[in-house]
């Protein structure tokens, strides 16, 4: 008897490669936000770039602790999710609950959406505190091995502490945004001691008229790279955790398939769920500006994996 053919893609291998990915892109997001402050620094006064880096990362301190200990109980609440009893949605809690035990980590709290759109989140700021949330849809339209690769994927993102980095990337883009905002105030008012009084001042001055414009859309863009290269990572251990990748690839077809916007997503939640729950038409550089990657893409990838 042949030999069986060797799987094109290795699992291992592919959350391997995602991770540093995601290392890399998250390593030049914080390069980027010390150049930001530097210069925002130096042009206020020589020698203030050095001054203002530690001063940005303590600003966004309060908010970071806010958002990590009550974010996923904020996004729970917009998102019209209801926690389930012990004795409801059989189905549900026990394929989370053994594929939790597989993965190693304690079983998530559960919750329903009452809405016929299939689509589904993880969130909490660790294994111990983490929620999945699903939508009626979902439960009702996919059949338990597509049901077990969404699951798989979800609890991958509790798993691979996704919500830590995205943490991390959210606040560093806030704080680029506040940079960039700070040094277009300055200039507009006429700040900047340094501007214009020695043969540097002036190219620092328009360096950060460059920075402030351009940088928040590059904060924006790095933070959407992190995000895709997430779900990329949690589709190759999902698929890992089921030994299943067509589960999870029939799942996102009939996700894709299904043109159904889910009511109660918006901008600042889409990019939490395991597709683009609004369904937007598409549109002049999509490529750029999604939260997830191509479903297409993402399919041929799981189909690639043994």
């Amino acid at each position: 008897m042949a030999a069986p053919l060797a799987p094109r893609v290795n699992l291992y291998d592919a959350i391997a490669a995602n991770r540093v990915r995601t290392v890399v892109l998250v390593a030049f997001f914080v390069a980027v936000v010390a150049a930001v402050a530097w210069v925002f620094g130096e042009y206020l006064t020589p020698g203030g770039g050095i001054a203002l880096l530690p001063f940005s990362l303590v600003l966004s301190g309060g908010s970071a602790f806010f958002s990590y200990f009550a974010g996923d109980r904020i996004v729970l609440a917009q998102s019209g999710a209801r926690a389930i009893g012990r004795g409801e949605e059989g189905v549900l809690r026990n394929v989370v609950e053994s594929l939790a035990l597989g993965l190693g980590i304690p079983t998530p709290t559960l919750y329903v959406i009452e809405d016929s759109a299939p689509n589904a989140f993880a969130t909490g700021r660790d294994p111990r505190h983490a929620s999945v949330a699903v939508t009626r849809g979902l439960l009702d339209k996919l059949d338990r091995p597509e049901l077990e690769g969404v699951l798989a994927h979800e609890l991958s993102h509790v798993g691979n502490r996704d919500i830590r980095v995205m943490l991390l990337v959210t606040i560093l883009v806030g704080m680029v945004a506040l940079l960039a905002d700070w040094m277009l105030r300055s200039m507009w008012w006429g700040g900047g001691r340094r501007r214009g009084r020695d043969q540097g001042g002036g190219l620092i001055a328009v360096l950060a008229l460059v920075l402030a414009l351009l940088t928040p859309v590059i904060a924006t863009l790095i933070q959407l790279a992190v995000s895709r290269q997430r779900e990329y990572l949690a589709d190759a251990s999902g698929a890992l955790l089921t030994r299943y990748p067509a589960g999870l690839a029939s799942a996102l077809r009939k996700i894709a398939a299904d043109k159904e916007p889910l009511e109660v997503a918006n901008k600042a939640t889409a990019s939490l769920y395991i597709a683009n729950p609004l369904k937007d038409r598409p549109a002049l550089f999509d490529g750029l500006f999604d939260t997830h990657p191509p479903i297409a893409e993402r399919i041929k990838r799981l189909d690639a994996m043994g």
